[in-house]
């Protein structure tokens, strides 16, 4: 399992809590800076959920010229340049969102994020450290797997796990810190305690070739062989053309 997964995946919160304007092109009222900045900042945010990187590059650079001090605007258009992989600006935007928006905790989540993926680690902390207390809309659970997933990253996994077992005392269900409790616990050496957080994520949770394949290798690690063949025939029935049924037919 890929422990970025997550953290890829979170940068598409942003987005789904943008209100994204329906119209097709450039705002007609110019009058009203503080209307035309909100136009091309939705106009842009929705070509940057559809992978139109360059488009939404623009329209978000109009709607600063409009309100330079547009803290979501400047958080997009981190994305974007990130997209388009030019760190560089994709960092001078993230510090410009942040100084205009402190107290928007997605803004804060997308730039320690950012900071992960730059392996700049220690900042990652701070920032997280400094968001997570805040009242948020967004799931507390889902934002401390996302820091607990970051430090696994760097690698710190004593930390990685307390946020991880933060994540699951908001939310003791919550799937994605019990499976990053699981891939934790295997890489550590304890594969029964590994065995019993992805029991937990499949009791309540739909599972994956990923997930399955993950299930096997536990239980050849544990020496259950009887356990281990049981989820490989689930895999390649239920998932005969993924990489993981392929994988497990070439080791035999």
């Amino acid at each position: 399992m890929n422990r970025a997964k997550l953290l890829v995946g979170w940068l598409a919160v942003l987005m789904v809590m943008a209100c994204v304007s329906t119209t097709s092109g450039p705002p007609e009222r110019k009058e009203n800076t503080a209307e035309a900045a909100k136009q091309y900042y939705s106009l842009g945010a929705r070509y940057y959920k559809n992978g139109q990187y360059e488009l939404a590059r623009d329209r978000l650079t109009h709607a600063l010229t409009f309100d330079p001090k547009f803290g979501i605007a400047h958080s997009v258009l981190a994305l974007t340049y990130q997209a388009l992989d030019v760190p560089r600006l994709a960092a001078e935007h993230f510090e410009l969102a942040v100084r205009y928006a402190p107290h928007d905790i997605d803004v804060r989540n997308s730039y320690a994020v950012f900071l992960c993926r730059q392996r700049d680690f220690d900042e990652a902390r701070s920032q997280f450290d400094l968001f997570l207390p805040l009242p948020s809309p967004s799931s507390p659970s889902l934002l401390l797997t996302n820091a607990g997933v970051c430090m696994a990253q760097k690698p710190d996994l004593a930390l990685a796990e307390q946020y991880f077992r933060r994540a699951l005392s908001e939310k003791p269900g919550y799937g994605e810190a019990l499976l990053q409790m699981a891939l934790l616990e295997r890489q550590t050496g304890d594969q029964l305690s590994a065995r019993a957080f992805l029991q937990r994520y499949l009791s309540a949770n739909p599972s994956s070739a990923a997930i399955l394949y993950l299930a096997v290798q536990i239980e050849n690690d544990i020496g259950n062989a009887r356990a281990s063949t049981d989820y490989t025939n689930e895999l390649l029935r239920d998932y005969p053309g993924s990489a993981e049924a392929r994988r497990l037919l070439e080791t035999g």
